[in-house]
């Protein structure tokens, strides 16, 4: 069952349960990934769909951190409750070990294709290797902490 599809089944669930909140949210959700298979006009991939809602994700996070340095902690509860209600749909988050373990065998391969010790200046190669080993696994990992561990390990 696809992304859309479980979000189909939890929007008539919610609304028989009559839960308002979880009922908007879902219909945001139906609406963003409707939105982004009309523009692409065609219907998006498991991957595509994921990155929709990671796109939700990050810009709840922005909220949460705006409403908490603006002094509304009710409205940044309710936008940490719509990133859980989202995250439920999403590939499971990949550990940080995982992570490390994915980018060290993608500088292994870059430092053998390349024919020498990958550096700070392959780090847009290694980030490509590495995005693409874990959309591979099925797994999502945040950007933010790829980049970090990219780097420390080319700085080696």
């Amino acid at each position: 069952m696809t992304i859309s599809e479980r979000v189909e089944v939890d929007i008539v669930t919610a609304m028989k349960a009559r839960e308002e909140h979880r009922l908007t949210t879902l219909r945001m959700v139906k609406s963003a990934l409707k939105s982004k298979e009309i523009d692409k006009r065609e219907p998006l991939t498991e991957a595509e769909q994921a990155a929709v809602l990671s796109t939700l994700v990050k810009q709840r996070r922005e909220s949460v951190e705006s409403f908490t340095k603006g002094g509304r902690p009710e409205l940044a509860e309710k936008e940490q409750a719509e990133i859980a209600m989202i995250e439920a749909y999403m590939p499971q988050a990949a550990s940080d070990d995982q992570v490390r373990e994915i980018v060290q065998t993608a500088i292994a391969h870059l430092a053998a294709s390349g024919g020498g010790k990958p550096g700070p200046r392959d780090m847009g190669a290694a980030m490509k290797i590495v995005q693409q080993r874990i959309l591979a696994t099925g797994l999502r990992a945040d950007g933010k902490v790829v980049a970090d561990l990219v780097k420390a390990e080319l700085a080696k």
